[in-house]
């Protein structure tokens, strides 16, 4: 294997956003970072949909104006549809925000990681697709001192002052050390590919992203148009009533469209245009976000659910935040758990908040036009949830009239570094 095994200031694991984003500023910073991925660029991933909210992270990573440059839709608003087809009014983003930032993408996402991997590389990191990690190696003392790699049959050890595990669902250190709780009232299933020739609206409404209750409100779609006549749709619901004894991903995608009167209308003249995925089980946190010499970010530090597209926003927030602590924390020479983790109480803040809003999207029952109808001084709020502004002061007071509505879950707990 190809690959200098000096020691380095910064191993990143994972070439997605979190690790991207990671990697392109601790690498501005002018520290030494090796970022390691074990698929080949570009790959194909879901989870297309941005947050206006990570405007903020892409503009200081210089990728504002190539975005504006691209053919990728943009998008103004979500909208909910009830499982017989009735829309809500849309929440248009610039209601509550007057900036630029109000309109964000709907990104192809095999192109967006690699752009950002290219920023990273030209910031200075190097970049090494195809390269497994098997394992971060700890001292005896518990710090992380480096990971073992593998490529093409060939592996070798990488020592490195601080790991980053940015590895997705993979949560190489999470799995290590047996961090992940997953939340048992959220074990979702979810079945999705991309269709070409579907249905699109017009004008500020062509790039929205689509909530479709299906029927029965035994789970939900969702409906992202992309660019080159694309549009991702996925049906989310219980592992036991979607996937058991129903037949081939294939058939229970066509099966669960033709019940949604909405989809069955946007879809008559579309077809399948990619291969047809299944990812279940996927709602989780570790319950620490940072040790001695190592970070989790992104879907490695936990994932929530996909209904508000939050995943994309929170890899490039935890990116960031993580950037910022891991280049402190080597200028003080202080590699310890609660330096380099001691942006996690300000993220877990914002993850608990969409968390809550999940939780509410899920009561039987719960309708957020029947909760701002009682509560309009909340609409403003619940908007700024929608776009991913959940580090605003005062952001939570929405919660204390919610849970008369809906149930709202205890807050995970986070263990110090």
């Amino acid at each position: 294997m190809d690959i200098d095994t000096r020691q380095r200031d910064v191993v990143v694991i994972g070439g997605g956003p979190a690790g991207g984003t990671a990697a392109a500023l601790l690498a501005a910073k002018g520290l030494d970072v090796l970022l390691l991925e074990k698929e080949t660029f570009p790959r194909f991933h879901i989870g297309e949909s941005l947050m206006t909210e990570t405007w903020w992270a892409l503009e200081k990573l210089g990728l504002v104006e190539w975005l504006k440059s691209t053919a990728f839709p943009r998008k103004h608003s979500v909208q909910f549809i009830s499982e017989d087809g009735r829309p809500s009014k849309p929440f248009y983003f610039s209601d509550t925000n007057d900036h630029e930032s109000a309109v964000t993408w709907q990104v192809e996402r095999s192109v967006f990681d690699a752009k950002l991997l290219d920023v990273a590389g030209s910031n200075g990191a190097e970049i090494r697709d195809g390269v497994a990690v098997e394992k971060v190696l700890f001292a005896e003392d518990g710090r992380a001192e480096g990971v073992r790699a593998t490529a093409n049959g060939l592996s070798c050890e990488i020592p490195a002052r601080v790991i980053v595990d940015a590895s997705g669902l993979g949560a190489v250190i999470g799995r290590q050390l047996k961090l992940l709780e997953q939340d048992p009232l959220l074990m979702k299933a979810a079945i999705f590919a991309h269709y070409k020739g579907a249905h699109r609206d017009e004008g500020v409404d062509e790039g929205a992203t689509l909530i479709i209750h299906s029927e029965g409100n035994r789970g939900w779609f969702w409906y992202i148009p992309l660019s080159d006549d694309r549009v991702s749709v996925g049906v989310v619901g219980e592992p036991g009533e979607l996937l058991k004894g129903r037949g081939s991903p294939t058939e229970i995608l066509a099966e669960e469209v033709r019940g949604s009167p909405c989809l069955k209308s946007r879809l008559e003249n579309a077809s399948i245009c990619s291969d047809v995925s299944v990812v279940s089980d996927f709602s989780y946190r570790c319950r620490r976000c940072a040790g001695a010499g190592w970070v989790l970010i992104g879907d490695a530090f936990g994932f929530i659910d996909p209904v508000y597209s939050t995943g994309v926003f929170l890899a490039l927030k935890s990116g960031e935040m993580a950037a910022e602590a891991i280049a402190e924390g080597i200028a003080a020479d202080d590699l310890g758990g609660d330096r380099l983790g001691a942006f996690a109480p300000e993220l877990v803040g914002g993850i608990e908040a969409m968390r809550k809003l999940v939780y509410a999207f899920y009561t039987p029952g719960f309708s957020f036009a029947d909760f701002v109808k009682s509560h309009p001084e909340h609409r403003e709020r619940l908007v700024d949830l929608l776009t991913g502004n959940v580090f605003k002061e005062g952001i939570s007071d929405i919660f204390e009239d919610m849970k008369d509505f809906c149930i709202l879950p205890e807050e995970m707990p986070l263990e110090a570094g």
